[in-house]
């Protein structure tokens, strides 16, 4: 199903980029994806080299936010004769369930702003009179 609104707005879109920032950036889109990544394949080294991200990388950004959000977002389990492994706690997954919520009301909002500029901002119907757009 097409969504009206990009519907009514021909070829112009809008893309938005939600990152929380406290003392630092501490999440978005890219940790997102990361612990969604840790939560199917169960590893953080798994989840680093499908993003092609390294694995000290991807340990930098999540002790980041679990330090500027003052909770574990995963747990660890140290490696051994099969290896550790890694799951997102409940803070984790209510983490990723909440971001992924607040991108889509963030970007259903932008396209709506956007659309109350039809006209100005907007591709406007008909070969373009380049002489009013000055």
């Amino acid at each position: 199903m097409q969504d009206p609104v990009n519907h009514a707005l021909g070829k112009a879109r809008v893309s938005v980029k939600l990152v929380l920032i406290g003392s630092e950036r501490y999440f978005g889109p890219g940790i997102c994806e990361l612990l969604e990544k840790i939560d199917d394949s169960g590893s953080i080294q798994a989840a680093a080299k499908q993003m092609n991200m390294s694995y000290t990388k991807a340990w930098k950004i999540l002790n980041r936010a679990e330090k500027e959000m003052n909770c574990r977002l995963i747990t660890r389990m140290n490696g051994g004769k099969n290896g550790g492994s890694s799951s997102l706690t409940a803070d984790g997954r209510q983490a990723v369930a909440a971001f992924r919520e607040m991108e889509q009301r963030l970007q259903r909002e932008s396209e709506r702003i956007l659309a109350e500029y039809e006209g100005i901002l907007l591709p406007r119907p008909g070969a373009p009179d380049r002489s009013e757009c000055t």
